[in-house]
């Protein structure tokens, strides 16, 4: 049972509420309302202030991870000595296990696997484990040449890859039990929005469309204090843009998000990153000129100013050389391990009405080459003659056409598509080398013929037999939607996207949500 905790300051009528199972930390809108005093003038604070609590389920989810990370390595390492000595009739594994577990667990922190903004957000965080994983490997092998031990090369090329099998499905697993708990309404972190209202707005109907990211905005701060009849989309506004620390440091926050407004000159975004230096808030300023993430930006300092660098996309180079290794080997393995549920489905096809039981399309590829797109039949054999007689019932927005329920649809097709079965032919336009594994949603002709100089960005990498599209709704999404997410990984591809790319579809083909 959730218990709460009230403290009271008498100086400015401030009163907030924690609560202790969750951690979260809400404060009164009234009472910060209070709060009146200017950011200008006022001098920084001084750094003993008192800070809030970090939140307990931050400091439990830390825990589980260290601890599973820690337990999963020592098994792993017990295991592996006890069937390397007895294949080699040997006892000295244990002792080479031993340094194997003490590596791993030096690189782990070292490679900041463990850092709190990044347990459960993104890719970043396999990335990093990866990162950690490798370096133990890679501390492995050199003691082993040092030292003279060849013993140590069924551990650099058996032991480390299982570990890594077995630690990023955990740390998968813990990660979906928070998200779980986040779409809950626990285990998030309380946000201070301020900025444009517009903008402000924008981004409290992201956290609520993404609650697995684990924020949640509680108040704000408009440029006059008002806005709406106090409220912005629901989270009430507590001040104006001058109040704002002071509202932070004396409501808990733990986000001060910074939107897009006319009063966010340099020197007030240093003097509000000053004062809140007391706190526990991290800033976070939102882009106002590009939606670019991930390794494209880096922040490096020119002649004594901080200036955020944005790199081309990467469409050729190393990067993109294991990227399509990875398609080609990865396509020829998932042909020969599917190859019996590909002859079943296909039998089920023919014996369902007779017809086909490949269906070729010309679809759009990298850079506008046409090419011939495999899927197995869904519809009836006229599927797209009749097409034009149930345009008027679309039910998809921009150039899309979808309908929930398409009377061209088969009984089998039905099946296939709600666990998209019918895209796995797509396999071979991957081991061909026209599509790929992961990537933007291959479009029909007639739909690039409507694209906008934005979508057009899509036809700069060759579309996925997944993507993000896939994984995040469908069909169920909108074609901004489908645009936009189509943009994001065209822009911020790397590998370790498409690795939880690649994981995510596993749960939305067996879920089924939004195919149709």
């Amino acid at each position: 049972m959730d218990e709460s905790a009230r403290s009271s300051s008498t100086a400015e009528g401030i009163s907030s509420r924690i609560d202790l199972h969750t951690g979260d930390l809400h404060t009164s809108p009234r009472a910060a309302r209070s709060v009146t005093s200017a950011t200008s003038g006022r001098t920084p604070r001084s750094r003993t202030a008192t800070r809030p609590p970090t939140m307990a389920w931050e400091r439990r989810y830390r825990s589980w991870v260290i601890g599973g990370d820690a337990l999963a390595t020592l098994l792993v390492v017990a295991v592996s000595a006890a069937i390397i000595d007895a294949a080699a009739d040997r006892t000295d594994h244990l002792l080479i296990g031993l340094g194997v577990g003490v590596a791993v667990l030096l690189a782990l922190p070292a490679s900041r696997a463990w850092t709190q903004q990044v347990l459960g957000e993104g890719a970043e965080e396999f990335r990093r484990l990866g990162k950690g994983l490798f370096a133990a490997g890679v501390m492995v092998a050199m003691a082993g040449l040092l030292f003279g031990a060849l013993s140590v090369q069924p551990w650099v090329f058996l032991v480390m890859p299982a570990l890594a099998a077995v630690l990023l499905p955990q740390r998968y697993l813990l990660r979906r039990l928070l998200h779980l708990a986040r779409r809950r309404g626990r285990c998030l972190l309380p946000v201070m929005a301020a900025g444009d209202p517009e903008t402000v707005r924008e981004l409290i109907e992201r956290t609520r469309l993404v609650s697995h990211m684990g924020w949640r905005v509680e108040a704000v701060c408009t440029p006059d204090g008002t806005q709406d009849q106090g409220d912005v989309s629901g989270v009430p506004v507590v001040g104006r843009l001058d109040e704002l620390a002071d509202h932070v440091q004396r409501g808990g926050y733990r986000v001060v998000a910074i939107t897009a407004d006319r009063y966010w000159s340099p020197r007030r975004l240093q003097r509000l990153a000053w004062d809140l230096e007391s706190t526990s808030a991290e800033m976070v300023v939102a882009p106002v000129l590009m939606e670019v993430a991930g390794p494209r930006l880096n922040v490096s300092g020119v002649f004594g100013m901080p200036l955020v660098r944005v790199a081309a996309p990467q469409f050729t180079g190393g990067r993109r050389l294991v990227k399509e290794i990875v398609d080609r080997v990865g396509s020829a393995l998932l042909l020969g391990l599917l190859s019996p549920l590909l002859l079943l489905i296909a039998l089920a096809i023919k014996l369902g009405d007779r017809g086909p039981v490949i269906y070729r399309q010309r679809r759009v590829g990298r850079d506008g080459a046409t090419f011939t797109m495999l899927k197995f039949r869904t519809m009836v054999v006229d599927a797209d003659r009749v097409r034009s007689d149930l345009l008027a019932d679309n039910e998809a927005a921009g150039p899309l056409f979808k309908l929930r329920k398409d009377p061209r649809v088969t009984r089998i097709g039905a099946l296939l598509r709600r666990y998209s079965l019918d895209e796995l032919p797509q396999l071979c336009n991957v081991l061909s080398g026209r599509m790929s594994l992961v990537g933007p949603r291959p479009p029909l002709p007639e739909e690039t013929e409507e694209y906008s100089v934005d979508a057009n960005r899509r036809l700069l990498v060759k579309p996925g037999l997944t993507g993000l599209w896939q994984v995040s709704g469908r069909s169920d999404l909108t074609w901004a939607e489908s645009v936009r997410l189509d943009l994001r990984y065209v822009e911020d591809w790397s590998l370790a996207m498409d690795l939880v790319i690649l994981w995510k579809t596993v749960r939305a083909v067996v879920v089924g949500q939004g195919a149709y």
